[in-house]
């Protein structure tokens, strides 16, 4: 089984994702930002990270998905660390 990951790393794992998704240096996204508004992310962005995202635990050995009905719940880099600190083994 793999090692569990800290809310750090967590949170590097969604900002290199997501800069590389949008473009965008991951160390000007911080977690008070807004997929939306601040981030200009759109629908198809967000399903490339949640994509992403599972890839990488994936490779890391951790089963993980994000579920269909929890997407509208995630709305800003905060809201996504939180809920894949919450479903990765302690």
């Amino acid at each position: 089984m793999a090692e569990t990951l800290s809310k750090d790393e967590v949170l590097s794992i969604i900002r290199d994702n997501l800069g590389d998704i949008l473009e965008r240096d991951p160390e000007e996204i911080a977690l008070g930002h807004s997929f939306v508004d601040d981030l200009g992310a759109d629908s198809l962005a967000l399903i490339e990270l949640v994509e992403s995202i599972e890839e990488e635990m994936r490779e890391r050995e951790f089963e993980f998905r994000i579920e269909d009905e929890d997407l509208p719940a995630l709305k800003t880099v905060r809201d996504a660390v939180d809920y894949v600190c919450a479903r990765l083994p302690s």
